[in-house]
């Protein structure tokens, strides 16, 4: 699993700055808690070589209304974490929410580092002095707005969290599918219908299914685990209750899973959530299926809109099945775990090399690269980099400076000639002389 780094503190300390910074370009999934900026926002990072979950809590409040649902917010961030960072802010000085934070944070016996944001134009030793006195670490001046300090920061927190533990594969073969989706989409309903029993609960409301569950069945002769996970929310549905939906946990599902069954509801189609969500899973090299569900409620006269939509959102998955199914009434809803499979199968496939390379002349010939500083682009050799997802490393000259466009054209005959659907394909291009040819 995963370490889970949550940026702690009062409000309007930083915590979002420096979120954005570690997070860089990434598009943060939302948890569905009450407020404008009063919601939990996550990212997976790369913390100086080591991957994480960064969470940006709400800021921590002092006594009635908000600040009880705040500080409930910040213990439940304790309870999940491997480690906290306690941001406060050099120009107001120490605090009241900040000795209140920092009292908490001991008591939890979470591992934490302190931050002192806001330090541009002080001396660090100035900046940070009056810190010491929550006795959490040793504080650090940083500008998160600037970038000061940012990177030994980030080397700190990657010293402090614990090693991850790597999704392997199981040894009896099982198949891991974590099922994802928004809340009342019929994620449990699925699952209670490969199962053949009413093992989840399932009500007609959102976010009954708080932590993801694993539950092992069989499926043609073949051992699967399905995780059942809690719901991630649109911010245009929030409620004024502090639902408990873990995006952590979804998170972790996708982590920790082989496959993922992306479960749309076919009245609403793909939000922006979904699509992040979509992506985070095939960056992490994870098969999928979709299954667009209750498909069976909509109106024939409303089905090519629909159908519309979705080719349009989903443009980018030419090589994800979709299917469009009924959960509730078991309708095709094999189809959709059989794809989940066999993108598993996919992504474990095997490339020999004498076949990479003459795809790639066949693909030369077909189009040729474009030139460069007056020079052709050489693409020279194609081999196996690796597997689950597949990884194609292609050796040449000024790869660098191939277009993504010519990129994708080569990932999609690779994809065609070796059947490689429901899998992600990674194409990795390298300049200098090609290894398989003695000098």
């Amino acid at each position: 699993m995963l370490p889970v780094v949550a940026l702690a503190g009062r409000p309007n300390v930083g915590k979002s700055t420096l979120f954005n910074r570690l997070a860089g370009k990434r598009e943060a999934l939302v948890a569905d808690y009450p407020g404008l900026t009063r919601d939990r926002r996550h990212s997976l990072v790369s913390l100086r070589g080591r991957r994480a979950i960064l969470v940006d809590t709400p800021g921590v409040g002092q006594g009635g209304g908000w600040d009880d649902i705040l500080q409930g917010q910040f213990g439940r961030a304790l309870e999940e974490s491997s480690l906290v960072v306690l941001m406060t802010d050099a120009r107001e000085g120490l605090c009241v929410a900040d000795e209140a934070a920092a009292g908490r944070i001991r008591e939890s016996g979470t591992p934490a580092l302190l931050a002192v944001n806001k330090c541009e134009g002080l001396a660090p030793e100035i900046g940070v002095a009056e810190f010491h006195a929550l006795g959490i670490t040793e504080p650090m001046a940083i500008s998160a707005l600037r970038g000061d300090g940012v990177r030994a920061l980030a080397e700190r927190m990657a010293g402090a969290i614990p090693e991850s533990l790597e999704a392997e594969p199981d040894p009896c073969g099982r198949a891991r599918i974590a099922v994802i989706g928004r809340p009342n989409v019929g994620k449990s309903t699925l699952v209670n219908r490969y199962l053949g029993e009413e093992r989840m609960l399932v009500r007609d409301e959102a976010g009954t299914t708080r932590d993801s569950i694993a539950l092992d069945f069989d499926h043609a002769g073949r051992s699967c685990t399905l995780v059942d996970t809690a719901g991630i929310r649109r911010r245009t549905r929030i409620s004024r209750g502090p639902e408990r939906l873990s995006v952590t946990q979804a998170l972790q599902a996708v982590e920790q899973a082989d496959a993922v069954i992306f479960l749309l509801d076919a009245r609403e189609g793909a939000t922006d959530q979904d699509l992040r969500l979509i992506a985070l899973a095939l960056e992490r090299g994870r098969a999928m299926a979709i299954g667009v569900n209750q498909w069976d409620r909509i109106q024939s006269e409303e089905r090519r809109r629909i159908n519309a939509g979705l080719d349009r959102q989903l443009r980018f998955l030419d090589f994800v099945d979709l299917h469009r199914v009924s959960a509730l009434r078991g309708w095709r809803v094999g189809r959709l775990l059989d794809s989940a499979l066999s993108g598993i199968d996919a992504a474990a496939t095997g490339l020999p090399t004498g076949r990479l390379n003459a795809i790639l002349r066949e693909a030369l010939r077909e189009h040729a690269t474009p030139r460069r500083g007056g020079r052709r682009i050489r693409l020279n050799y194609a081999h196996q980099g690796g597997k689950r997802p597949p990884v194609v490393i292609i050796h040449g000259r000024q790869t660098e400076r191939l277009p993504t466009d010519f990129r994708r054209f080569l990932a999609r005959r690779i994809r065609e000639h070796f059947g490689l659907r429901g899998t992600p394909l990674r194409i990795e291009l390298r300049t200098g002389p090609n290894p398989y040819v003695d000098a």
